[in-house]
């Protein structure tokens, strides 16, 4: 290697460089995300090896472990998560559908808005789980009753959402739009929906939380099946190993479900942003 070769060789380690620091704050973050649950585990550990807490309370997370092998193996775990993902997808996307067009409707209507939002916001207020007796009357305890919840759980975040990220537009850009002669579906298509795309999507990301607790609220009450009747059935049969392990898969299913929906979020920003 000669001296006139060191120039073009040495901008490599920065390049490298900046691309491994994205890398090592990812790891960071996920390092200091898992701190918590490792004290807890921890302490979970301790308390199960000192007879802390009796195990027919809170079994030893080996037992807890091996029972999440043993579902896991059998198909039985994947069995009822298959069942729950079924009626949040089939939920989620009835009510978000539904969401987003009467938000659309109320956030571009005054008209609409004074007509739709008082009644919306009373029935907003009462709590989704306040809803299943009613309509237990009418649908009884079958799949249409677990649809029907998580949709109406799904529904409101979005309106909400929705409706304020339009209204939320800057008039100057709409006056623009006229400027350029815009249609109402070119303004639309065009400048509302692209500029309402953050508050939409936040409503997305709280339409889908709310659609998976109250699927699991509704299988607590109403189910023969999915992760909500694991819990009922391993507290009534008192194998609390069952139901930690049930907890443990819907917490860990929320999770990464927003957390998909975060890095979406994120891409479509830069993207527009980029754009």
């Amino acid at each position: 290697m000669t001296v006139l070769d060191l120039p073009h060789r040495l901008p490599s380690r920065p390049i490298s460089l900046r691309l491994l620091r994205p890398l090592v704050a990812g790891l960071r973050d996920f390092a200091v995300a898992l701190l918590l649950p490792a004290v807890i585990l921890l302490l979970w550990a301790i308390g199960s090896a000192y007879e802390l807490v009796p195990q027919q309370i809170l079994p030893p997370p080996i037992y807890v472990w091996e029972n999440f092998r043993d579902m896991l193996a059998g198909g039985e775990l994947l069995q009822h998560a298959g069942i729950s993902a079924v009626r949040v997808a089939g939920g989620f996307a009835i009510g978000a559908a539904l969401g987003l067009l009467l938000g659309i409707a109320m956030g571009l209507s005054e008209v609409v808005d004074d007509y739709v939002r008082p009644l919306f916001t009373a029935i907003a207020q009462v709590p989704t789980l306040g809803w299943i007796p009613l309509l237990m009357l009418f649908l009884g305890i079958g799949e249409a009753l677990k649809i029907v919840i998580i949709a109406k759980a799904a529904l409101v975040p979005m309106v909400l959402n929705t409706s304020a990220g339009i209204r939320g537009v800057p008039k100057a850009y709409v006056e623009v739009a006229d400027v350029f002669a815009f249609t109402r579906w070119q303004k639309l298509r065009r400048l509302i929906l692209p500029a309402a795309v953050p508050p939409i999507f936040t409503g997305i990301r709280y339409s889908l939380t709310k659609a998976w607790t109250a699927l699991v609220a509704v299988e607590l009450l109403a189910s023969a099946e999915g992760l909500g009747y694991l819990l009922v059935w391993g507290r009534q049969m008192f194998w609390l190993d069952t139901m930690i392990v049930a907890m443990v898969i819907i917490g860990l299913v929320g999770f990464a479900m927003d957390k998909i929906l975060a890095l979406a979020e994120a891409w479509l920003q830069s993207w527009r942003i980029d754009g």
